[in-house]
């Protein structure tokens, strides 16, 4: 029996190895003309810009239009447009018959026992708007922007030490043991990871709604997952009922909608049913047939949705006996139903008797197995962010009173807004005292907040949240080995020991909360499933900007839902992976000596001969007249950023594919200087900081000594600043290594070194120390007044993981 889910060619038949994959088809293109049903180039271009790009409006783009006409009459030229409308235009994007997965609408209505005067949910019509998800998913595997991203079948991976990891969603038990025991009979596994989350489109129309649900093939990789583009699909918008505060509270309402909520979901997922018994034939993204079998997989979905999923109860006392907790199962569920009273089910077993899951009516299919776990709701919005960043607000509280803690909390947040810039890191300009929070704004305080806090909080608490964020970290890492799940397992348990801090500290009564106790399942979860991260409802949450706050700010407002899926239709037809690369000029003096006044650094020359002197003659100590001794007279060129490219530690064999960073030097970064901080290697046999330094970046620059390469590549280089080791031992409180800048205030050392050395970039935190922060920090200067940093593992799943060794 095959499980390796050969190619082959459209009938199914298997192919010899190494068989090339058949040309793709272009529907729409022509011999005379390969950008139809557009008339050229040109006028794809000016489609896509506007359409996709820009978003114009119907307004705008007749206006475009004008005067692009206007501009051809002016240069002599009288050929016609492509179009002469707006709707001319549209109409050519929707001949594109690439990727075509249309929504219909379904009409249907409450079908129970209507009494006399029934209230209006009783007798309105309800829209379902959804696409074939069995079409929906085809295009999705056709996409060739996967080619190396996808995996055709169940692995089992192992990093050098022999040590299992899990990463992407088929490297985990629950897609191998549905690949091997569930009869796919050498076809290729495709899971459907479908997620539903409700959205507020607009606040001032009466806080418009949808509810939005996605669909992703589950053999492409978490990486590709998050990325933009279509792995990740709206395949649905699910009806919601509204009625007024008395008829929610009815059993009957509640019931039907609960009955509506997973009919529905059985309904879109229903094309795809057939296909999980009898395998078909699908085009994968390397371009080959394969037989393909589906599987209904993991649902992304926050606490309040699970358990409309699940179709349970909110359970008390959650950390009760948690060892001998017992996973729910489609089977057990119907054997309690079916053995006591409706009111002792709820009652005793917390499950609804009156709601049958979706999942019920597909092959191998539990919703309680498919539950996954989310990170976003639970652990960084939830516990990080919910729980104990408001519990240390309510300890400072307690402890000092309503006029010190509001200093205190004051200091925090100026802490935080003077943390140094970072690639990728979001500036808090007023601390975290900001009105709305959203996921982002969570995960950057994480990689801020304990070295604020600290010196203000007892240690215990610094340590119970530190312990947090290690662990956290952990299940935000891409791949995950079976070392770091014991590593994980351990700090759940001393983080289950000291939360009882805020409790000592009469912050909290009980911490019996759904969102940790959800930590407990992480474990298992994580062997299922591999990574959260590509199961977190933040991809559904990002999605929804593309899926419908976008198509709602281009509709007219007024029967929206129509506009918004076709305006979803088109951007989808029109899509493709374009990225501009913005080239910035720079004006830097070329000659050695001018450079160096210019960047006002007096020692450049010497050091940069040096290093020179290091590249002509690598088993030499430079000579002590070394910028005597060395002649240099080519061109220097100075760039603003660079590109770090590392593997994470616990993926060196590359599966997921290399890491990109970009660490910057910028005299002019939104007005003020930024020079990054990166680690530099300076032992590769040693782990962590042990065989690295931290360096703060002076200048990034390239330049050619045809002495030593005479075809003229380029030599790229970083003029470096030294923070040295302040301790040979972590920090006791924070659990962080703590450095120090050499020499003094007005005189840092500077050394030149190779690109190639960086390993990554870095990111340091002020020790703040027990007093008050000056007003003229800020995070701009927050790199040079202080005596000592924290060198920051939370910026970052990978750092964490780089600097756990």
């Amino acid at each position: 029996m095959h499980h390796n889910a050969p190619p082959g060619n459209q009938n199914g038949n298997f192919l010899p190895e190494h068989t090339r994959p058949p040309p793709l088809d272009a529907p729409d293109a022509t011999e005379d003309n390969v950008y139809q049903p557009f008339e050229d180039r040109l006028a794809f271009d000016w489609a896509y810009y506007h359409f996709v790009e820009l978003q114009s409006s119907e307004r705008e783009i007749n206006k475009g239009l004008d005067l692009w006409l206007a501009a051809s009459l002016k240069a002599g030229n009288d050929a016609p447009l492509p179009w002469s409308s707006a709707e001319e235009m549209y109409q050519t994007i929707d001949a594109i018959q690439e990727g075509d997965a249309p929504f219909e609408t379904i009409h249907f209505k409450y079908a129970g026992p209507i009494r006399p005067n029934p209230p209006a949910w009783i007798t309105e019509t309800y829209e379902l708007c959804m696409r074939n998800s069995r079409t929906l998913l085809h295009h999705q595997l056709a996409t060739s922007d996967f080619a190396n991203t996808f995996t055709p079948k169940p692995y089992r991976q192992f990093n050098h030490t022999g040590d299992r990891v899990w990463s992407n969603l088929m490297s985990g038990d629950w897609a191998w043991h549905e690949a091997v025991y569930e009869h796919t009979h050498g076809a290729m596994l495709v899971p459907v990871i479908s997620g539903s989350d409700k959205t507020t489109v607009s606040v001032a129309t009466g806080h418009q709604e949808y509810h939005p649900v996605y669909q992703s093939p589950g053999i492409i990789t978490n990486t590709a997952r998050r990325a933009h583009g279509n792995g990740v699909l709206p395949v649905a918008f699910l009806p919601i009922p509204k009625t007024n505060k008395r008829q929610r509270k009815r059993p009957e309402y509640q019931c039907f909608v609960c009955q509506m909520y997973h009919m529905c979901l059985a309904r879109i997922f229903a094309p795809l049913r057939l296909g999980m018994t009898f395998p078909e034939v699908v085009r994968c993204p390397d371009g080959h047939f394969r037989r393909a079998i589906y599987s209904l997989g993991p649902y992304i979905a926050d606490y309040p949705e699970q358990v409309w999923l699940a179709g349970i109860a909110k359970p008390d006392h959650l950390d009760d006996n948690l060892n001998e907790t017992r996973r729910r199962k489609h089977e057990r569920t119907d054997f309690i139903i079916k053995c006591f009273d409706p009111g002792i089910v709820w009652e005793n077993y917390g499950t609804r008797s009156d709601v049958v899951p979706f999942t019920h009516g597909f092959p191998c299919a539990d919703i309680h197995t498919l539950l996954s776990p989310d990170l976003l709701h639970q652990l960084i919005k939830g516990t990080f962010k919910d729980h104990l960043v408001t519990w240390v607000n309510e300890y400072l509280h307690l402890k000092n009173g309503e006029t010190r803690a509001l200093e205190i909390i004051h200091d925090i947040d100026r802490r935080i807004s003077a943390v140094p810039s970072y690639a990728g890191l979001r500036r808090f300009s007023e601390g975290r005292d900001f009105v709305q929070w959203t996921g982002d704004d969570s995960k950057a305080l994480m990689k801020v907040y304990i070295a604020a806090i600290a010196g203000h909080v007892p240690s215990a608490m610094v340590q119970c949240i530190s312990t947090f964020m290690d662990l956290c970290y952990i299940f935000r890492r891409n791949t995950i080995t079976a070392s770091a799940l014991a590593t994980a397992e351990a700090l759940l348990k001393r983080f289950h020991e000291l939360r009882s801090i805020f409790i000592t500290e009469g912050v909290r009564e009980s911490i019996s909360l759904p969102r940790q106790h959800a930590l407990s399942h992480y474990i298992i979860s994580i062997t299922l499933f591999g990574s959260p991260n590509g199961l977190c409802s933040s991809i559904t949450e990002s999605k929804h900007i593309k899926a419908v706050k976008e198509p709602w700010r281009r509709s007219s407002r007024f029967r929206a839902l129509i506009q918004m899926l076709r305006a979803i239709i088109r951007m989808e037809k029109l899509a493709a992976l374009r990225r501009r690369f913005l080239r910035e000029g720079l004006q830097y003096p070329k000659d050695l000596y001018k450079l160096a006044q210019y960047i006002n650094e007096p020692d450049f020359p010497s050091r940069f001969k040096s290093f020179l002197y290091s590249v002509r003659h690598p088993n030499r100590p430079a000579p002590d007249d070394v910028e005597t001794q060395v002649n240099f007279s080519s061109k220097i060129h100075v760039f603003h950023s660079a590109i770090a490219r590392f593997y994470a530690p616990s993926d060196l064999c590359g599966l997921c594919g290399m890491y990109r960073e970009r660490i910057r030097c910028n005299p002019s970064w939104y007005g003020h200087p930024r020079h990054d901080t990166a680690f530099v290697v300076e032992d590769e046999d040693q782990p962590g900081m042990q065989g690295m330094h931290i360096a703060r970046i002076r200048l990034l620059f390239s330049f050619t000594d045809y002495e030593t390469n005479e075809d003229g590549e380029q030599i790229q280089c970083a003029l470096v600043s030294w923070f040295v080791p302040a301790s040979d031992q972590r920090d006791p409180d924070t659990g962080m290594w703590t450095v120090k800048p050499e020499g003094t205030r007005t005189r840092r050392p500077v050394q030149v070194i190779p690109l190639k050395s960086i390993a990554r970039g870095a990111h340091l935190l002020p020790k703040y120390g027990v007093g008050m922060l000056p007003d003229y920090v800020t995070h701009i200067n927050a790199l040079d007044v202080f005596h000592s940093y924290f060198v920051n593992p939370y910026i970052d799943h990978h750092c964490h993981e780089f600097l756990s060794d």
